[in-house]
């Protein structure tokens, strides 16, 4: 089973070029499942149904979230409709939206689980490693061949260890949050994929996706400014991982890199 993990998509530059590439994708590496974190896809932070649903139809099986999940007003309202979309798992039981995701294709069953760091976030959630341990398990006993668990957080040390937490439990261990991607990809002594941080789509000539001036004059004056997202650059960032169906392990992980100038 190939398995495709795009990072964080920034705004309309990096949807756009989500939407443009997916499909190729998916051919050329020959992928059974497309998953990508898509809290900032409108406008740099958030998300709403119209931008889920056209990333989805364009070939993304799986949507996952994190920390500006609520940004677009209104959404808590609209996530329940979306089967393909998942929210942090370890936010109060009283947030709305799936959980985990069971993707299925082929008959493949990938499970998808999302949890928020503890770490330096805004947002301060339950435990993160219990929580992707006990819906990795369930999403295993529920017949998922693959589990992806990604981790939405600031410190690169508590992604690290939740992949320790989950060696030999899940296929993937994949961080987000940061936008800068990592080259630390390993499969781990029990068989579970690792990479700290799997970057952003979207434009690259910018400050985490933002264009640059606004985001230098904040640091030099400290005077509020709206920071815009950038057009230039544009590129996808993430991985793909090879699993064995039969134990649920990575064969393989590997750096997904395309850029929109190649």
């Amino acid at each position: 089973m190939k398995i495709a993990f795009l990072g964080d998509i920034v705004g309309r530059p990096g949807r756009n070029f989500v939407m443009e590439v997916a499909r190729e994708l998916r051919k050329t590496h020959d992928l059974d499942f497309i998953v990508a974190n898509g809290e900032n896809a409108a406008g740099g932070a958030g998300i709403n149904t119209r931008i889920a649903t056209a990333l989805h139809n364009s070939g993304v099986d799986g949507i996952t979230l994190g920390d500006h999940l609520w940004d677009e007003r209104g959404f808590e309202r609209e996530i329940g409709k979306l089967h393909w979309l998942c929210r942090p798992a370890n936010l109060p039981e009283s947030n709305p939206g799936l959980k985990y995701l069971i993707i299925e294709k082929n008959g493949l069953k990938l499970g998808v689980v999302t949890v928020l760091g503890r770490q330096f976030m805004r947002v301060h959630p339950e435990c993160p490693f219990q929580t992707a341990r006990r819906y990795t398990e369930e999403l295993k006993a529920a017949g998922a061949q693959a589990v992806l668990v990604e981790i939405h957080a600031e410190a690169t040390s508590e992604k690290i260890a939740l992949g320790w937490y989950l060696d030999g439990i899940a296929s993937l261990v994949v961080g987000t949050h940061t936008h800068v991607p990592t080259a630390d990809q390993r499969i781990l002594p029990r068989g579970t994929a690792y990479l700290s941080d799997a970057g952003m789509c979207g434009p690259y000539k910018s400050v985490l996706g933002r264009d640059i001036e606004p985001v230098l004059g904040r640091f030099l004056d400290g005077l509020p400014r709206r920071f815009t997202v950038a057009t230039e650059d544009i590129a996808i960032r993430g991985c793909i991982v090879d699993v064995d169906e039969a134990s649920g392990l990575a064969k393989g992980i590997e750096l997904l890199q395309i850029s929109k100038d190649d």
